[in-house]
């Protein structure tokens, strides 16, 4: 009986956690210097197929002097935005409230801006690449300018990213292998609680086998 009142208690306390999320938002960034081979959360966008969530910008898999220049550490094809390519927007209607997203920043520059927006287009979040590194000077080889960026969501604001907005007013904005962590839906969380709740029910029902011993 104690076990399956204990599984509930824990159940109910995810409920409850789940239901104080605070209110108040903030939008982090934290990026760690890039790697020769890409060593980041699975991706999400990888660019190696059609990608309609990205529009706007372009997709290359080559490093045309004088217009993009492949991340360190990307392969195959690589997301670009700029003048000579337009200005990228990567929807991300589709994923609901999201925790953290994190990609590839390549060849970091001051010009180059990343923008988080809402459902009608707003920005609520922005980042220059003198944000991510001070003094930021791309060089396409060096690890400290190609980074492994992430951006963590909380309190409301992980219902409000629609999009990401990469901008550049030189070429350019070149990044690669989007990761996207979504929030559980809450039907997500009753389906666990009730699991946890179903086998803190079978351990209750299970007894204890007692050796039984008669003699003639």
């Amino acid at each position: 009986m104690r076990k399956f009142k204990n599984t509930l208690l824990l159940a109910s306390f995810g409920f409850a956690a789940l239901a104080a999320t605070p209110l108040s938002a903030t939008v982090t960034l934290t990026s760690d210097p890039g790697q020769p081979t890409y060593a980041g959360p699975p991706p999400t966008f990888d660019f190696e197929t059609p990608t309609p969530e990205y529009t706007g910008g372009a997709v290359r898999n080559t490093s045309p002097s004088g217009l993009s220049a492949q991340p360190f550490g990307s392969t195959g094809n690589y997301a670009t935005s700029g003048p000579s390519d337009g200005t990228g927007i990567l929807s991300l209607a589709a994923f609901g409230d999201i925790d953290w997203i994190s990609f590839i920043w390549g060849s970091i520059d001051a010009f180059n801006t990343l923008d988080v927006l809402d459902a009608d287009g707003n920005a609520f979040a922005s980042f220059s690449g003198s944000t991510v590194i001070a003094a930021a000077n791309g060089n396409q080889s060096d690890p400290a300018t190609n980074r492994l960026v992430k951006l963590t969501f909380t309190g409301l604001d992980r219902s409000k990213v629609a999009s990401l907005r990469f901008r550049s007013t030189s070429n350019a904005f070149e990044f690669d292998n989007v990761a996207v962590s979504a929030v559980p839906e809450p039907g997500t969380w009753l389906l666990m609680i009730m699991g946890m709740a179903a086998v803190g029910f079978t351990m209750r029902r299970q007894k204890k086998q007692t050796l039984r011993v008669s003699f003639a």
